[in-house]
């Protein structure tokens, strides 16, 4: 791999070389580098382009990375990856993906991620989106994320978007059983005339099952930022969701929460604010001997970590 792939990797991966444990790298389309171990196997698929991960049931303590790198303009990757995870798992899969566009054409990658999630299984995924360059071409991602989990798994999903994307169309969708958990914490930056749409729907089909959707955003310049949540109680089960925005200059946020409880022991809450910087807060920082911009930039980095 280039310098220019190498650094990317660094940005959506925290990757300075070649990382311990199973691990799949896509660069422009094609497979780059793989590892697999002992509990941790990935093959290619045949029917499309893709890859299917299969973790051994009792696998403790063990990581998979998947990264991708996108540096050629013009190129539209498309990929079907299907992750099986064993009963009593502990695991984390470190996704993500990074586009460097120097190039008039756009380049685009588009991901299917589908979980399946066995009894009593714990799993931590980490998705960081990432872009760079300055061609004209945009840079633009959709992922589209499944979660099907068994009774009593736990999902800790960790969404990040801080930097030089384009266009994004991220959904995800989870159906829950019994005394499954499902947390997700996303965080987004918008800047210039970017959009970003983000849509969760969450089925909590089984007794005891909850889910935690927070999402913390802030939109600059003349993007647009839309964040749709939907929570399905349909059995006695908790579910929460959270959007909590700072909007500056032209842009525009937009949130649409949804609740629907289907059984009477349905426990659902959704929460939402959007607001500018408080004057306060910058004046304050100020005083301290920084400008009006760092003070700005010194909020929001607060703010989204």
């Amino acid at each position: 791999m280039d310098e220019i792939q190498e650094r990317i990797l660094m940005e959506v991966a925290d990757l300075h070389g070649v990382p311990e444990g199973a691990y799949n790298i896509r660069a422009n389309g094609k497979l780059a580098s793989r590892s697999t171990t002992a509990n941790i196997d990935i093959t290619t698929k045949e029917d499309v382009s893709g890859i299917d991960i299969r973790i051994k049931p009792g696998t403790k303590h063990e990581s998979v990375h998947i990264p991708v790198v996108v540096s050629e303009s013009g190129l539209k990757d498309m990929v079907y990856n299907d992750f099986y995870i064993g009963e009593d798992c502990d695991v984390v899969i470190v996704a993500g993906c990074g586009i460097h566009n120097c190039g008039d054409q756009d380049a685009e990658h588009d991901g299917i991620h589908r979980f399946y999630v066995g009894k009593n299984a714990k799993v931590k995924y980490v998705e960081k989106h990432y872009g760079e360059g300055d061609g004209r071409g945009k840079r633009i991602l959709n992922p589209l994320t499944e979660v099907h989990m068994e009774e009593n798994s736990y999902v800790e999903m960790e969404m990040v978007q801080i930097k030089g994307v384009d266009s994004t169309d991220r959904v995800t969708n989870a159906e829950l059983a019994a005394g499954a958990k499902l947390i997700v914490r996303e965080r987004l930056l918008t800047h210039g005339t970017q959009s970003a749409v983000s849509t969760y729907v969450v089925d909590l089909n089984g007794d005891d099952a909850s889910t935690d959707l927070v999402s913390r955003s802030v939109a600059k310049d003349q993007s647009i930022q839309t964040f749709n949540s939907k929570i399905n109680g349909n059995a006695k089960c908790s579910g929460h969701s959270e959007c909590d925005a700072i909007i500056m200059d032209d842009a525009k946020i937009i949130a649409v929460p949804g609740l629907t409880a289907n059984n009477i022991d349905a426990a659902l809450i959704h929460e939402a604010a959007i607001g500018k910087i408080a004057g306060e807060q910058i004046v304050k920082l100020m005083t301290l001997g920084l400008t009006e911009e760092e003070a700005e930039a010194q909020i929001v980095n607060g703010f989204l970590k």
